[in-house]
C-alpha cells in the first residue's frame, strides 16, 4: 500500500500527455538515495528514465504508462513518491514539450544553471519568450531577473524550477 503522506502534487496539465503508445513521462523523487533496486529494476523492463544528476540528486523522470507508475510506485513504495495531481491520487503526466526543453536546458547549460528548487508560482513572472541564439535556442520558459542577470526560467508544474546563465535580450523572443 502506498503511503500517501509522502505524495506531492503537482498542477494538471490540460494538454494531452501520452503519446500513442500511451506512454508519458512522470516525475519521481527517490527517497534517501534508494537508487540502486529502483534503477536495476527501470533498466530489467528497458523503460526510458532522465535524471538531472546532481543538480537535483533525488529527482527522476521516468516514460511509461499511467498504470505502470503506479505498479512501480506500489512496489518501490518505501524508495520513492510519485508526483501526483492535486487533490487526487492520480500521477501527474508531463507533457511531452514541457518534458523536452527541461531535457534540453538542463543538459545544455549544466554549467551556468541555478537550481530555484520547487517550482512555486513567483517563478512565473514575467513574459514567456523562446530563445533565438546561443546554446539554448529553441528553449522557451519564462524570464526573471536573479542577481541583476536576465535568466530563462524553465519549469515542470509542481516538481522543478531551473534557470539559466545570462541571455541577451537580442537573443529573446516573446511568444503567447
Amino acid at each position: 500500500m502506498e503511503n500517501t503522506d509522502r505524495e506531492t502534487t503537482v498542477p494538471v496539465h490540460p494538454a494531452p500527455t501520452a503519446t500513442s503508445e500511451g506512454k508519458g513521462w512522470y516525475a519521481v523523487r527517490v527517497l534517501f538515495s534508494r537508487w540502486a533496486p529502483l534503477l536495476a529494476d527501470l533498466e530489467r523492463l528497458g523503460w526510458e528514465t532522465f535524471r538531472p544528476g546532481d543538480m537535483i540528486p533525488s529527482l527522476l523522470f521516468i516514460r511509461c504508462s499511467e498504470a505502470q507508475i503506479a505498479s512501480l510506485a506500489s512496489q518501490h513504495s518505501e524508495r520513492m513518491m510519485v508526483y501526483r495531481q492535486p487533490g487526487r491520487r492520480q500521477p501527474a503526466a508531463i507533457p511531452e514539450r514541457e518534458m523536452e526543453i527541461f531535457r534540453f536546458v538542463v543538459t545544455a547549460g549544466r554549467q551556468g544553471l541555478t537550481l530555484l528548487g520547487e517550482d512555486r508560482p513567483e517563478y512565473h513572472q514575467g513574459d514567456r519568450v523562446m530563445v533565438t541564439q546561443g546554446p539554448f535556442k529553441g528553449a522557451e520558459g519564462h524570464i526573471k531577473r536573479i542577481k541583476k542577470d536576465r535568466r530563462l526560467v524553465v519549469t515542470i508544474p509542481g516538481v522543478v524550477a531551473v534557470a539559466t546563465a545570462y541571455i541577451h535580450p537580442d537573443f529573446l523572443k516573446k511568444i503567447d
